[in-house]
Formats: C-alpha cells, structure tokens, sequence
C-alpha cells in the first residue's frame, strides 16, 4: 500500500548509488548476491538476542534490494537478474521471521508459523499473477521499472520492512506484531485472489 510513495522517495538516493557502482563495474547480481548473504546473518544474530544489531543488517538488506534494481537499469536488466531477486528476497524475509522463532521458541514459535503461514499468501498470489501478466503481456502502470508485474495490496514491500525493524526494536511483542501482520497479510491475500481471479478472467487489470 505504501510502495507507490516509498519507491519515489528512495528513488534519487538509490539510482545516486547504482550510477557510482555501475562506475565501478559492479553488477546488480552481485549486489543481490551480497545483500543477500549480509541478510542470512540476521538469523544468528536474532537466536542470540542482537535486536538492534539485527535490524541494521535488516536495512542493508534492504538498501541492497533497492540498489541492485536501480543499478540493473544502468545498464541491461535481465530475466535472470529479476528472477535472482525476487527469489532471494522471500527467503530472506522467512530467514527473519525464523530467527525471531529461534529468539524463543516457546513463546515466539507459533506467532512465526502464522507469519510465514500468512507470507505463503501474499508470497504465491504476488508471484502466480505475475506469471499470468507475463503470458498475456500485461504490464504494471504504477511500478514500469519492475521485471515482473507488481501486484500491489495492504501489505507490500515498505510495509514488511517496516514490520521486520518493529519486531527487532520492540522484541518483547513480537508475538503480537505479528499475529497484526499475518492478519493484514490475508486480507492482501485475499483481495489478490478475488481481484485477479476477476482481472484475469476479465482478460483487464484493474
């Protein structure tokens, strides 16, 4: 819901950085790579209790996330390099949620299940519309930079970020952040749904 405001503010800075990069010869893949790995320390740190620590890693996660789409479009953007992205990006937000699940496992653990339960929601409605798009061509007005349709919702990128630090600045109500999120989580699941299903079937976008 926030994306469409989020991503112009962020744009500036970001392709600031793709463009000095880019300089450098750095690739978007290694970028994402990179990200990623810096991203998968967020696990250890969250099982020992570095909240803080954790949620720093969790931007530069996300701050790579940003820069390897802007510095993809300095030059050539590729199939591959979206599909490289997008994967990377849903396992890095499970990977964090794991974490929060091995902080406490006896009181963390459910309320993880249910987030990740809710994420195969967003996750699988976000991706096979997207496959849909692509058969039929559709593209997405409101994000044209992305390599795939962006199917949009209560719950998108900006809100997940911003969710992932609550809980690493406020780790004792994890549990409740959440069980909030994963709700949000199925009403973006299920306007996906019902809204693509009609889209599609409509042969429009709406």
């Amino acid at each position: 819901m926030l994306d469409r405001w989020s991503l112009k503010i962020i744009a500036p800075p970001l392709k600031l950085i793709a463009v000095k990069l880019h300089r450098l010869g750095i690739s978007a893949n290694q970028v994402t790579i990179s990200g990623f790995i810096i991203g998968l320390t967020v696990i250890p740190l969250l099982a020992m209790h570095y909240y803080l620590l954790a949620g720093v890693v969790i931007l530069i996660n996300r701050i790579c996330d940003g820069v390897d789409g802007a510095l993809a479009r300095e030059g050539s953007p590729s199939d591959a390099g979206a599909f490289l992205d997008i994967v990377l990006d849903f396992i890095f937000y499970a990977a964090v949620v794991f974490g929060f699940a091995l902080a406490d496992p006896s009181q963390n653990a459910l309320a993880a299940a249910m987030l990740l339960f809710a994420f195969m929601g967003t996750g699988c409605s976000f991706l096979a519309f997207a496959i849909m798009a692509e058969r039929r061509s559709i593209a997405s007005m409101q994000y044209p930079n992305k390599g795939f349709y962006y199917l949009g919702g209560l719950a998108e990128g900006t809100e997940t970020i911003i969710l992932l630090l609550a809980c690493c600045l406020f780790s004792d109500y994890f549990v409740w952040i959440a069980w909030f999120f994963s709700f949000i989580c199925w009403l973006t699941t299920f306007t996906r749904v019902v809204g693509g299903y009609y889209s599609l079937q409509s042969r429009t976008v709406l």
